[in-house]
Parts: C-alpha cells; sequence; structure tokens
C-alpha cells in the first residue's frame, strides 16, 4: 500500500475532533516553539532537550499535510526560519558547540550526550517541512550540510562510533539517525547517505548487540539490547531499517523488520494497544522499556507503562508495515491504539499528552522527562502524541494497484486511484462506535472495472457488506474483503460490525498476584470503571459471561459529558458501569480500574 497524496484524506466527525483540538490547542496553543530553538543558540540546561523543536515542527507538517491551515503554516515557517539561524560554522544544528562535537558518553562528556538524538530530529522535522509544508530550496541545503556534518564526525575509526555516543548503556538513540538519512537519501539522492545507512545497519543499532540479527533471529524484545531494550528508540531504528529495507531489498533486514513487528504484536502489546513497562524485568528503564508487557500487563507492581512516545513510534512503525505487507493485523494494531491508548492519553482539550498510562490506579501523569517553561510543562510525550494523531488520516486509506483500500474507518472523504489511474472519489458517513454501520458512496470519474478493498476487523467475527444493498459474501475477519466491479458513481457500499463485548482473564505473567483479573472489551474498545462516576470503582466483582466468554453488557447514554461510551456491565453481584478507557479523565487526580480484580 501506498499513502495518498497531501490533502487527499479529509476526516469529518469521529477521529477528527481530537485531530482538530489538538491543531487547535497545542500547535496553535501555548507550544513555545522559539524557545526549542534558543537550546541552538544558549545550550540547554538537560541533555536531549534539543529533539523538542524537531518534534514539534514534524507533528505540525503531518497536521498541515491534511490541513493546510494558513495559520499552522505561518507558525511552522516561522520555527524554520529560527532554527536555521541557528546552523553552526561547521553545518550542524546542535545544542553542542562545535568544539565538543560529537558528544559521546564516556562520562566526561556527559551533559553533552543527546546531541546526535537531537540533531536526528531537527533533520526529521525540517524533512517533513520541506516534504510537506513548503520545498525551500534553503531547507534542503541546511539538511544536506547537517549530514555531511554528521558523516565526517561519525564512522569507523578514526571518526566516532555510533555506537559510543548517547546517553543510554547501549546508545541506541544515535543509531536512529537512520531513519533521516534514508529519507534524506531520497529527496537529495547523495549516495553518501546510502553508504552512512549502511554503516549504520552493520553496526547493529546498539552497542554490545546487534538488533537487526537479534530481530533476524526472533529473539523477544525485550531481551534485545541488553539491559536497554529501550523501547521507543528501538523501534525507531526499526523504522528507519524499514526505509533501508525499501531501497535495497536487503533480505536480512527484511526479515528482522518482520519479525520485529510479529514479535512486539505478539510479546509486548497491553489491550490498549501500547506497550513497555518496568515489572520484572527491567526497573531502572523507568517504564520505557519492552518487558515482556503482554503478560506483564496485569502486575500489581507495575508503577510505570506505555510512554506515549512509544505508542506512536509503534503506530508509526506499524504503518510502515501495513505499506510494506499490507498485512491487516498492521491496521488492526493501529486501530486498537488509536481507539484506546493514544486517544486515552490526550488531554480532555488536546493541549497535551500523559507521559505514560497505567491500566490501574493513575492513568495519567505528567511526570518524566521534559522541561518546564513559562507556558507550562512540556515533555517528550506531549511532542509525540500529536504525530499519532496526524497518522491517522495518513493510513485512513491508502492507495494499492488494484484500487483504494479503507483501513480506518470513520467520516470523511478521500481521493484516490482506480487501477488504471483514473480518480475515484471516496465518501464516507458514520463513525465505528455508531452501532447503525458505516457506509461509503464511490464516485469513479469513469465507469471501469477496479477494486475497493475493506479492512475486516479481526474482532468483528460477523461483518456484513452491501453493495448497493445486495449482500456479499466470504466476508473473514482479520483480513481485507476486496470487492472487484464495475464501479458506477453513486455506488453504496455498507458494512455492520459485529459489536461484541468479551470477557478477557489476566494474562500469566512473573507474578502469581496478577493473575486474579479480568477485562471487558467492546469490539475493539477496551472498558474501565472511572472513579469520577464510581465510587466503587475498585471493587472485586466477577463479570458474568457465557460459555464463549461473551458478555451481554447493556449501551447507554453517557453520564458525563466527554465521554464516547458508556455501558451497565453484568456481574454476579449486580450491574456496574464501565466506559471507554479513553474517555476516563484522569487529569483531575480521578483513578482507573480497567483490569478488574476478580471476587474470591
Amino acid at each position: 500500500m501506498t499513502p495518498l497524496p497531501p490533502g487527499a484524506v479529509k476526516l469529518s466527525g469521529g477521529l477528527a475532533g481530537p485531530v482538530a483540538k489538538s491543531i487547535a490547542h497545542w500547535h496553535k496553543g501555548n507550544v513555545p516553539y522559539h524557545e526549542f530553538a534558543e537550546f541552538f543558540r544558549k545550550g540547554r540546561p538537560k541533555f536531549a532537550l534539543g529533539e523538542m523543536w524537531g518534534k514539534f515542527v514534524r507533528s505540525g507538517a503531518m497536521q498541515y499535510r491534511h490541513s493546510p491551515d494558513p495559520e499552522l503554516k505561518a507558525i511552522l515557517e516561522s520555527a524554520v526560519r529560527d532554527i536555521l539561524a541557528a546552523e553552526r560554522s561547521n553545518g550542524s544544528i546542535s545544542c553542542v558547540p562545535v568544539e565538543r562535537q560529537p558528544a559521546g558518553g564516556d562520562g566526561v562528556t556527559k551533559p553533552d550526550c543527546g546531541d546526535l538524538w537531537e540533531r536526528k530530529y531537527v533533520m526529521l522535522g525540517m524533512e517533513d517541512y520541506y516534504e510537506w509544508v513548503e520545498r525551500d530550496p534553503a531547507v534542503l541545503a541546511s539538511l544536506e550540510r547537517q549530514a555531511a556534518c554528521i558523516m565526517e564526525q561519525i564512522g569507523p575509526a578514526p571518526k566516532m562510533d555510533v555506537r559510543d555516543a548517547g546517553w543510554s548503556a547501549n546508545h541506541v538513540e544515535s543509531s536512529t539517525l537512520l531513519e533521516p538519512f534514508m529519507r534524506l537519501w531520497r529527496l537529495a539522492g547523495d549516495v553518501r547517505c546510502l553508504d552512512f545507512a549502511r554503516y549504520l545497519v552493520e553496526c547493529g543499532g546498539a552497542k554490545g548487540t546487534d538488533l537487526v540479527q537479534m530481530a533476524h533471529d526472533r529473539v523477544p524484545p525485550h531481551l534485545m539490547g541488553g539491559a536497554y531494550p529501550k523501547a521507543y528508540e528501538t523501534t525507531s531504528y526499526f523504522e528507519g531499517l524499514v526505509e533501508y529495507f525499501r531501497a535495497t531489498g536487503d533480505g536480512r533486514v527484511g526479515r528482522a523488520v518482520r519479525n520485529y513487528f510479529d514479535l512486539v504484536l505478539e510479546r509486548e502489546l497491553t489491550i490498549v494497544g501500547n506497550g513497555g513497562g518496568d515489572q520484572p524485568y527491567h526497573p531502572k528503564v523507568m517504564g520505557e522499556a519492552w518487558d515482556n508487557t503482554a503478560a506483564e500487563q496485569t502486575n500489581p507492581d507495575m508503577k510505570r507503562m506505555m510512554e506515549t512516545c512509544t505508542g506512536v513510534t509503534w503506530m508509526k512503525y506499524a504503518s510502515q508495515m501495513l505499506r510494506l505487507t499490507g498485512d491487516a493485523r498492521a491496521a488492526d494494531a493501529i486501530e486498537r491504539y488509536v481507539y484506546n491508548g493514544l486517544l486515552g492519553a490526550m488531554k480532555p482539550e488536546g493541549d497535551g499528552f500523559s507521559y505514560v498510562n497505567l491500566l490501574n490506579g493513575e492513568k495519567v501523569t505528567n511526570k518524566g522527562w521534559g522541561w518546564k517553561f513559562p507556558s507550562g510543562p512540556v515533555t517528550c510525550c506531549n511532542l509525540n502524541g500529536p504525530m499519532g494523531l496526524a497518522y491517522i488520516p495518513f493510513v485512513a486509506v491508502m492507495q494499492t494497484g488494484k484500487g483504494p483500500a479503507v483501513n480506518i474507518y470513520n467520516a470523511g472523504t478521500a481521493m484516490a486511484r482506480t487501477a488504471s489511474g483514473g480518480k475515484v472519489r471516496l465518501v464516507a458517513e458514520g463513525d465505528l462506535l455508531d452501532e447503525s454501520g458505516w457506509r461509503m458512496t464511490v464516485a469513479p470519474e469513469n465507469e471501469e472495472m477496479f477494486a475497493v478493498l475493506l479492512r475486516i476487523p479481526a474482532w468483528s467475527e460477523h461483518t456484513a457488506v452491501s453493495v448497493n444493498g445486495a449482500s456479499v459474501g466470504d466476508v473473514a475477519p482479520g483480513r481485507y474483503l476486496e470487492l472487484s466491479r464495475k464501479w458506477r458513481t453513486g455506488d453504496v457500499v455498507a458494512v455492520s460490525f459485529d459489536f461484541k463485548a468479551r470477557r478477557l482473564m489476566a494474562p500469566h505473567g512473573a507474578n502469581r498476584a496478577g493473575d486474579g483479573f479480568q477485562a471487558v472489551v467492546w469490539g475493539p474498545i477496551v472498558l474501565a470503571r472511572d472513579e469520577n462516576t464510581d465510587v466503587a470503582y475498585a471493587e472485586p466483582v466477577v463479570v458474568k459471561a457465557d460459555a464463549a466468554g461473551f458478555v451481554a453488557v447493556r449501551r447507554v447514554a453517557p453520564a458525563i459529558p466527554g465521554r464516547r461510551l458508556e455501558f451497565r456491565v453484568p456481574t454476579e453481584n449486580g450491574e456496574i458501569t464501565m466506559c471507554d478507557y479513553a474517555s476516563v479523565n484522569g487529569w483531575n487526580g480521578k483513578r482507573i480500574q480497567t483490569w478488574l480484580p476478580l471476587k474470591p
């Protein structure tokens, strides 16, 4: 699959609301982007703060790709002019003075560590700006100078080895330069960028371990990278590996990137679609490491888990795998994270995101790496969350050689191509969460034969699909339904999903105290008890389910504004109220119970 061109997908209703809130209240709100640029002139008081500028511009440019807002463009143009003026004499845009570059991690230069990580994000922000906002030759020229500077400093001896630069135990963060170098190679065609990317691949991504070979050999993610299997940075490196494989066809790399996707999907994702934790394998990494989290998610000792940076980078990686393989599991994973983990981390008005999320207890927090500015606290996750939102329209409808593919069910329009290259307009009505169904009108420029692909969600056991009222057969969950026919303007595709509530029993991880829990999931939506309206939110219960695990819930009107969904859930001692995990407002100190303790 390939992405549709900028502006081709327009969301309305449903998921369009959170995207618009983020643009209005974050990108066009109080984000101190000028102060981000000042770190490159005056230095920064804390390592790696230079990443903030690139993250802000990168997500803003992706938002602009779908919503070309003049005010947003002016903000981004100002930010880019600001950072171009901070270029140093050697062509770098770095918080570290030229004489102290490249910054290693040996203890002597520790205050400067994170230099390459920061420069990576400057490059990514400028690349997204150049690609989606304004193809300014000055931006491309600066990118080429930045890359040349890095290549002069990093590489085989006598240069500094990339595995010796950074703040972490294995310096994986510095090897994530792979992604911006591959993108610059695609934009500018400089073969030196591809050669440097090959060096980053051959180095294996981390000091003392070869992440590429470990993924190739199907080593579980929490055992990759030695003592520092940092989920966010490792996935960022693998995103660069996908770009490298796309350009080179390297078979070993191709197997590694596919295996990594499978392994994270199987071993690390919780019910809300994000992963990483602090129990029991890597407590020193503050909940930001791969931690066999799928099995450990009910571990009651868990204090920090599911960093938003990890979830968004996983979402981006899943989109890469969707493009590479057309695997419906990738779109299923994106859907699960968007509706649960991503929206569940977002502040109600869109003016920020939680650093990490919990399934039980304190759901959200701003405690973590970042800096407090006069306008308020900014963390890495505040800046990465909007990137996840920007990826919703990016993946919602994509192009295949046979015709358009619908990945995310939301109201909106898309301009795609037929198999012959003709234009086709798709107009969708309805929201995934609307039980009345979803409809799409197909309007090709000319009547012709092509295919429309629909992702049939794995959670929908019996999905009903019709074209112009005639039922379609062979609709199987967890794969794409290919509707091949001669399409005419006005043809209507209707989809009705099989929304059932299911009881899930706790996975058995390393801590037996985590065994006695249950959860309730409605379609793709994870439900939770909310202290805002339920003082008994943490009391043990036994959810009533049939032999197949299905729960006879009743959907009711939400009791408080802002909730998307609310249900009455039967237990052995009467009904309890549960709502969707994403809607629980934990920013006022109220707590949550997603995995419900089993009553003895």
